[in-house]
């Protein structure tokens, strides 16, 4: 189990760096944005197996449950954007709502794992 949720998380962490770059890179300069496009569509196909994979050994570890690996493909994500639009676009994570997301993306993780 231990192993899986290792692979799991490394993915879904992969997975959702793989997105926000995909999504976001048009927003990081002009000169970022006239590629974002064709950087979007080449991340595509391992953006998709991140995720196949990512439920694959989250369904393992989380006692074959889909909601499990829902909630925390969605922790890590927030785990991952805040960060990144922090680093690239100098949107403060550190507000009220930002923080308190975090707080609960943790504890979504811990809830997923040990209940």
């Amino acid at each position: 189990m231990t192993s899986n949720l290792l692979y799991c998380f490394i993915c879904f962490l992969l997975l959702h760096v793989c997105a926000w770059f995909s999504t976001n890179l048009q927003l990081v300069s002009d000169e970022a944005a006239s590629r974002s496009l064709m950087i979007a569509v080449a991340l595509a196909i391992p953006t998709t197996l991140l995720a196949y994979y990512g439920t694959k050994f989250g369904y393992q570890a989380l006692g074959e449950s889909a909601w499990g690996v829902r909630f925390f493909a969605f922790a890590v994500s927030y785990l991952v954007f805040p960060f990144l639009t922090w680093w690239f676009l100098g949107e403060s994570m550190f507000t009220i709502k930002t923080t308190l997301s975090i707080f609960l993306s943790f504890l979504i993780i811990a809830i997923q794992v040990y209940l």
